[in-house]
């Protein structure tokens, strides 16, 4: 997997019916992914999510950089509003230290108006958010880099603050900017990120449509669209296996009873290895090179090991 860069995405709700501890066996799915030789693990970042139980992203993954050796860790995506710009830069700083460099900061500008409300964070339009995101970003970059920073902005100001010790990545850890408002959003990615996440899109058709958008708010800001690594989520869900009727069994199971098997269907892929090559394939051939890769039957290991061996092996 050198060439390539494929990432797996590990939502806190994928392990909701284990009945070990839930960072414990979060642990081992890592610990697996690392050894499988996969690029990164990248964490949600929720408060909460109905009832259900959920680790804090950041601190999980401070943890998680003392148990693992080469993994990239990260987050897909931290909520901005969820923590003060300037503090965020600190503590992805730390574990960019902690980790010996393997931070991977994916933010976003907040989505989920019940969370915020919840907690009590104030949760204005998505137009305020995305200027708070873009702001937010500005802040996170000066820290990183500079001796002291300054930012006096609409909703975010900072004042000869230092960030020490700076990350261990230079200039800074890759910055991957969530979502995929073609109006502000695409506008934010074209200035700051270094990668994109749209998230899973329906067809290959609307994702050439997203880069045809982004490139043009590249041009119009005499940004580089070549600087910004192409990423894609191939499938929302990835269900992998070489004989089709077991596989067909396991997705019965595992499909919630108030989706039906169509919608279901639409939103995932379901087929084995060749399959995916085939899937993959139209996607290389657009010259993406970083991968969102969901395995929906986590955690059990046979999809996350049979794509590293049948899959990315080969594209290799």
């Amino acid at each position: 997997m050198d060439k390539l860069k494929f990432g797996v995405f590990l939502p806190f709700y994928a392990f909701r019916k284990q009945k070990t501890s839930l960072f414990k066996r979060l642990k081992d799915v890592v610990l697996e992914c690392e050894q499988l030789g996969y690029h990164s693990v990248l964490l949600d970042d929720h408060l909460m999510l109905n009832k259900m139980p959920i680790l804090e992203c950041w601190t999980t993954l401070s943890a998680l950089s003392s148990v693992t050796e080469k993994i990239r860790l990260g987050t897909m995506v931290t909520c901005n509003s969820f923590r003060n710009p300037a503090l965020l830069a600190k503590m992805a700083a730390t574990v960019d230290n902690i980790s010996n460099g393997r931070l991977e900061l994916g933010i976003g500008a907040g989505v989920q108006k019940n969370e915020h409300n919840a907690y009590g964070f104030p949760f204005p339009s998505s137009k305020d958010r995305i200027e708070r995101l873009e702001e937010a970003v500005e802040i996170i970059k000066r820290l990183w880099t500079e001796e002291k920073a300054s930012y006096n902005g609409k909703h975010y100001t900072i004042r000869d603050a230092a960030c020490e010790p700076k990350p261990v990545q230079k200039p800074y850890p890759p910055i991957t900017i969530g979502g995929g408002g073609e109006k502000l959003t695409l506008k934010v990615t074209a200035r700051h990120a270094d990668r994109y996440d749209w998230g899973y899109l329906p067809s290959v058709e609307d994702y050439k449509r997203k880069l045809k958008v982004l490139k043009k708010h590249c041009d119009a800001g005499g940004r580089n669209f070549n600087e910004i690594e192409k990423s894609c989520w191939p499938a929302g869900q990835i269900f992998i296996g070489e004989d089709k009727k077991e596989l067909k069994k396991r997705i019965l199971q595992l499909i919630p009873k108030d989706v039906s098997l169509e919608d279901f269907m639409q939103a995932s892929f379901v087929g084995t290895p060749e399959d995916f090559l085939k899937q993959l394939q139209q996607y290389l051939n657009l010259g993406v090179t970083h991968f969102m890769l969901f395995f929906g039957d986590l955690p059990d290991l046979r999809g996350l090991r049979l794509f590293a061996e049948k899959v990315a092996q080969k594209i290799d």
